[in-house]
């Protein structure tokens, strides 16, 4: 009777469990650290997913790029996958954009813009909760030095005025320019074609602003 009362109470005991997992909303863990309005500097994020590169050299811009420098694009692995089956940005969003100068413009391949040194870092994160009067609940953050030789452990947010008004103008998805992204768009609610690979047609090019 002993044995049979421990098997009941082991059973009640997992049934119970069960229940306060079932009724516990699971939350997808955060990639970055926010505190006391500032956001900790994310580390790891070369082996979140690459999104691309773009760049508006000097060259082509009458010498007064705004964004000069090639920008390496990351966004971080549970968004990837939030994005791939739903084709929006889950809250909680990090994307990261590691600024690099141009280096060499020339190669055996011919001419062209080759990335050079490492210049500054940036941040892009989509949080309902701490940023809950932000535009899309979008805030941008710098962690480069104004003399892009080092970079500092935390930010504080821009001024949405700073970045939002030309996200909000210009971006093809939720404040986001995916336009510029084949990685984004060919991932996008489309399970796992943006692993690369399994396409059988390779999109077309974006017309510029779409």
């Amino acid at each position: 009777m002993k044995t049979m009362k421990k098997t009941f109470t082991s059973i009640a005991a997992v049934g119970a469990l069960a229940q306060l997992i079932t009724a516990t909303p699971v939350v997808a863990a955060e990639s970055f650290s926010i505190k006391d309005g500032e956001l900790a500097r994310p580390t790891g994020y070369r082996e979140w997913i690459y999104v691309g590169t773009p760049v508006t050299p000097n060259d082509l811009n009458n010498g007064k790029a705004a964004f000069p420098e090639h920008h390496n694009v990351y966004i971080d692995p549970k968004s990837w996958a939030h994005w791939k089956k739903t084709g929006e940005f889950r809250d909680g969003t990090i994307l990261m954009k590691e600024l690099v100068s141009v280096g060499s413009k020339a190669a055996v391949s011919g001419n062209g813009y080759f990335q050079g040194d490492y210049i500054g870092l940036e941040a892009t994160i989509k949080s309902k909760q701490h940023f809950p009067k932000e535009p899309g609940h979008w805030a941008y953050f710098s962690f480069s030095t104004p003399d892009h030789k080092s970079l500092t452990t935390s930010a504080k947010a821009f001024p949405a005025a700073s970045c939002n008004a030309c996200h909000a103008g210009a971006a093809a998805d939720d404040f986001v320019f995916t336009q510029y992204y084949p990685v984004l768009r060919a991932g996008k609610a489309t399970g796992e074609e943006g692993t690369g690979g399994k396409q059988s047609k390779l999109s077309p090019a974006q017309p510029a602003g779409k």
